[in-house]
């Protein structure tokens, strides 16, 4: 299993969330942004695709609140220095252009405090831009 892009190791800590498991390839905000976005998914697809891996393909569970607060605020906890839309819509590229992704769920995002739709349009523009985008490849 990868957890991808998430907040820092200090900042869980500091803010009372449990530890990762061991054995867990992490990938957390600042080493997608040391990378970039596209190498940081890559290296998680290989290292989900490894041999020894689990050999059956791979689930993306994509929590909204990954995304930066300036254009997602429809969460339980907006933060900031999350994912632009680019850096989403090229990671989840990457991972359903490898082949091996079995399923896409969306979580947090929160209808009801998204007065204008704003936030929801961009994560569905985002989500189907990368679905084409493979589906082209």
């Amino acid at each position: 299993m990868v957890v991808f892009a998430c907040r820092d190791a200090a900042d869980r800590e500091r803010r009372g969330c449990q530890p990762l498991p061991a054995g867990l390839l992490v990938i957390d905000r600042d080493q997608v942004r040391r990378l970039g976005a596209g190498a940081a998914a890559r290296e998680a697809v290989r290292y989900l695709t490894r041999d020894g891996g689990p050999g059956y393909g791979f689930w993306i569970h994509l929590d909204a609140d990954v995304l930066d607060e300036t254009i997602m605020q429809a969460v339980d906890d907006p933060r900031p220095d999350g994912l632009a839309w680019d850096e989403l819509l090229s990671a989840l590229s990457i991972a359903v252009r490898s082949g091996r992704a079995v399923g896409l769920q969306v979580a947090i995002y929160n209808p009801d405090i998204d007065a204008g739709g704003s936030n929801g349009r961009g994560l569905a523009a985002t989500v189907r831009q990368a679905l084409a985008a493979s589906a082209d490849a």
